[in-house]
């Protein structure tokens, strides 16, 4: 794979990752799990935070899930989120200096 291919990759992995985080609910969800013990939180604590109906935060949750950003595990009645550290990496990489939004050098005329 040569870097312009892993390069695109990054970018398009990455794009998925800030369309999850396009909305102020699923950036707070997020931030709320990474601030937990084990960046791990149960939909019962989760819940308790917003004021919406479950069925409009687990539809964010799995916003989130689908994007890769949070994990789920069914535990008995309820689903605990962990934070997936792999996505992070990718948006670290994507944003770090040479990658796809800081490399001057990687745009074209």
């Amino acid at each position: 794979m040569t870097s312009q291919d892993r390069t695109l990759l990054d970018s398009t992995a990455a794009a998925r990752l800030f369309k999850a985080l396009g909305d102020p609910i699923r950036v707070e969800l997020v931030s709320l799990v990474r601030r937990t013990e084990g960046q791990e939180a149960c939909f019962c604590d989760l819940a308790d935070r917003f004021d919406m109906p479950q069925s409009s935060l687990s539809h964010h949750l799995k916003i989130l899930v689908q994007a890769g950003l949070l994990s789920r595990e069914r535990r008995g009645t309820w689903s605990w989120y962990r934070i997936d550290n792999a996505a992070f990496d990718t948006l670290a990489a994507v944003l770090a200096p040479g990658g796809p939004l800081r490399d001057a050098s990687a745009c074209c005329d």
